[in-house]
């Protein structure tokens, strides 16, 4: 099979711009809109982001996980704290994430330093999830190498085993990071890549915006 021409694969972008006018001075309102307009446009997962983080000599790592919260505060996601993107936040508090929707021709850049989550938001957080995935959450040693398949199965049926007939009760190693907004970024395609890049960074209890050249 012939491989695809990689260079030749272009797309043009062509959808309305994003001034300052319309972004306003507030980047988590712009956010709640943005995402908002991708719920509705039936965009599969709008939650989704890349997330990067990296070890303490600064060799990087990125991975999809969901957006679980968003406000003044900050992104929250959850995991498992002993899986790599844990163990590298342990030591090196510092992420960027980035939700692309494709649809809309946009995407929104998210960075600063990272802190769990109250356990108490993330017990309530688990609670809520389905009880197949609270047993995933519970058997899996995220991250760590298994042997095979059926190892993975094993540990799966040993979780439903000890919960059988009671609540599935949160690990220790399991809960919520919180990335605080200390930079969001907000990029609307636009025809030529001439994009459309908006940058708010934190001001004291306020925020500054900038626009970049794409």
């Amino acid at each position: 099979m012939e491989s695809p021409d990689l260079a030749a694969l272009r797309a043009e972008y062509a959808r309305e711009g994003l001034d300052e006018a319309d972004a306003g001075s507030d980047p988590v309102a712009l956010f709640a809109r943005w995402l908002d307009d991708a719920v509705n446009a039936g965009i599969h997962e709008p939650n989704s982001m890349a997330l990067a983080t990296a070890d303490p000599s600064g060799r990087p790592s990125v991975r999809i996980v969901l957006l679980k919260g968003f406000d003044e505060d900050g992104a929250v996601f959850y995991t498992n704290y002993d899986s790599r993107k844990g163990r590298e936040l342990s030591v090196n508090p510092w992420a960027s994430a980035v939700l692309l929707w494709h649809q809309l021709q946009r995407q929104v850049r998210i960075g600063g330093r990272v802190v769990r989550v109250d356990a108490s938001q993330s017990d309530a957080y688990f609670g809520s999830r389905p009880r197949g995935a609270q047993i995933g959450a519970a058997a899996s040693q995220q991250s760590r190498t298994v042997d095979d398949r059926a190892t993975l199965e094993a540990q799966v049926a040993d979780a439903e085993r000890m919960f059988d007939g009671r609540d599935v009760e949160r690990p220790e190693r399991w809960g919520g990071f919180r990335i605080a907004l200390d930079e969001l970024e907000f990029w609307q395609g636009r025809p030529n890549r001439v994009h459309d890049r908006l940058r708010f960074t934190r001001a004291g209890d306020g925020w500054s915006r900038e626009r970049l050249q794409p």
